[in-house]
């Protein structure tokens, strides 16, 4: 969902977790200009084929293949090092984005999914406060970005993918408790 807190939840997880780094699906949009618009006038921002996804993955892939050399630095934090003792071997991808469950390629590389959620008066609240470049034009939101919401999160609903439903409303907080405790969880299974 749009303004949901991904960005804001991957950057604090990177911070307490070791040996992390963050792929970012907005760093694969097309330019404006490679954007198609609708014949209401509206970009449409909010669909696959707005962003190069084989450029995302391949990302993803040479990550895999040498999370060493992505740039990942292995950070002591006293608090997050106490809990994963031997973790030194572990490397940690967190992809963050708006459309990562619908696009097959991607489905096969997930070991965890988190998918944020907003209701409709708190998502419009929020997306209104944000500035975008293009700027949102006049029943964007209405006429486009929440419409594909609900599109493509039926799509991946429809398919059973297995994924965690975080709320949204929750304060950043507690979803960054949640999903940590998550982790510290998969992480020890990984040491057993």
């Amino acid at each position: 969902v749009t303004n949901g807190g991904k960005t804001t939840l991957a950057e604090k997880l990177k911070k307490m977790l070791p040996n992390c780094g963050i792929i970012s699906q907005d760093d694969f949009f097309k330019p404006e200009s490679e954007v198609e618009t609708d014949e209401r006038g509206f970009k449409l921002y909010d669909v696959l084929d707005a962003l190069y996804m084989d450029e995302m993955v391949k990302s993803i892939h040479n990550w895999i293949k040498s999370p060493a050399s992505s740039g990942v630095v292995t950070e002591e934090l006293q608090n997050t090092c106490d809990n994963l003792k031997n973790t030194e071997d572990v490397y940690i991808l967190i992809v963050e984005g708006f459309l990562l469950y619908n696009y097959e390629p991607l489905n096969e590389l997930w070991n965890r999914r988190y998918f944020l959620t907003l209701p409709y008066e708190e998502c419009k609240r929020r997306r209104s406060t944000r500035v975008y470049q293009p700027a949102d034009t006049p029943g964007y939101f209405d006429g486009h970005v929440w419409p594909m919401y609900l599109k493509y999160k039926n799509e991946f609903e429809e398919n059973a993918i297995n994924v965690v439903y975080l709320d949204g409303t929750k304060s950043q907080e507690e979803l960054l408790s949640c999903v940590y405790s998550d982790i510290i969880q998969e992480l020890q299974k990984l040491r057993e």
